[in-house]
């Protein structure tokens, strides 16, 4: 048979389509099953994230000598606490090797020889013949088959998937341990007596005040920081509307001509005498806020304090800042916004003090005030 004849039975696109077909579905299986697993532990029947309480107690020692035993709460997704199944193909080989021998031997081998009786006389010389026939012929033939068909998978786990990864972080970003209860004991942990737990109960809530107080300060402080710094803006755009128009009638002038040169140096002063005002403004916003607050000036929003001694361009000369600027309007609620949040900040900063007053003197041992209900 000849060797292409030997192919002709062999389905190629079988053997070598059959396993990449396998592992393709066997892909998709594996998918599956990771998909399924995230599902089943990672959502209960309502589509909401499962997650597990750890509940553990902490305790901190507080400055009058006691301790609190704080009973603390984290709830921890499932899925960031258990290995996530995400087994994959990586690699697929299939390895097919025919091999086929086919020899043929053929040994052929031919005698001849004669024998004579008598003989011949040349002349002198006598002459002999010999001679013999011998023939022998001989044929070798063999064959060998042989075939071999490898498949060759690796699969490796690849952990949790790279978008499940991200979800998990935001999440993660959001856990944060939650106060359940919380107790008041001694410096070593054991219970207070009757006098020494309503003590003690006192100072905890006066410290819960001021932090509470601490907090509320700070927004407010926040708050005041950005008013001052749209007041800021705003006194500078102003300050450009006079710069701009200055500007322009000074780029008219003939600096040669000395009726120009006049002109301008008039205009580079009433420049200077408008700036001034403005950018103090700019550099003590904050400290000329304080002094509106603290003086009780009050303000509809509607007027922009004298304090800050604004001028505006008019006529070419500097005069006192009117309403019918174009800022004007923006300037007076800005301000009145910042001097209302200045007197936040104030009226916290002082129950702030008289609240540590307080406690300060709880600490100290002197008689407390009636806690108000």
């Amino acid at each position: 048979m000849a060797i292409a004849e030997q192919f002709a039975g062999l389905e190629m696109d079988k053997l070598i389509g059959a396993p990449l077909a396998a592992a393709a579905d066997a892909s998709t299986s594996l998918a599956n099953s990771t998909a399924d697993f995230i599902n089943r532990v990672g959502f209960d029947s309502t589509g909401k994230v499962r997650n597990v309480a750890f509940m553990y107690q902490k305790r901190s020692v507080n400055e009058d000598g006691t301790s609190n035993l704080d009973e603390m709460k984290v709830d921890v997704p499932m899925l960031a606490i258990v290995p996530i199944p995400n087994l994959q193909i990586d690699e697929v080989n299939v390895l097919f090797d025919m091999e086929v021998k086919q020899s043929e031997k053929k040994d052929t081998s031919f005698d001849m020889g004669a024998s004579l009786t008598g003989s011949a006389r040349i002349g002198f010389i006598k002459i002999s013949v010999t001679g013999s026939v011998s023939a022998h012929s001989s044929n070798t033939r063999s064959s060998d088959n042989s075939a071999k068909y490898h498949v060759d998978v690796r699969a490796t786990n690849h952990g949790t998937p790279e978008g499940l990864a991200r979800v998990l972080d935001m999440m993660a970003a959001n856990v944060a341990p939650s106060l359940v209860g919380s107790s008041l004991k001694d410096g070593n942990g054991q219970d207070l007596s009757e006098s020494a737990k309503i003590r003690a109960e006192r100072l905890k809530a006066l410290r819960h005040d001021i932090s509470q107080i601490e907090t509320r300060l700070s927004a407010a402080r926040d708050t005041f920081d950005g008013n001052v710094a749209r007041l800021k803006k705003v006194a500078i755009s102003q300050l450009n509307t006079y710069q701009a128009a200055l500007s322009k009638k000074l780029s008219g002038l003939d600096e040669t001509n000395e009726a120009d040169q006049e002109k301008s140096d008039a205009y580079s002063q009433v420049m200077s005498e408008i700036s001034a005002p403005w950018n103090n403004l700019q550099n003590q916003a904050g400290d000329l806020i304080k002094m509106l607050a603290d003086s009780g000036e009050t303000s509809d929003g509607t007027t922009v304090s004298e304090l800050f001694g604004l001028k505006e361009l008019n006529d070419d000369k500097a005069d006192k800042y009117q309403e019918t600027e174009l800022y004007y309007k923006q300037l007076a609620a800005v301000q009145k916004a910042a001097v209302e949040a200045q007197g936040n900040v104030s009226r916290l900063e002082t129950e702030l003090f008289d609240k540590k007053a307080e406690y300060s003197d709880a600490i100290a041992g002197k008689q407390l005030p009636a806690q108000q209900p």
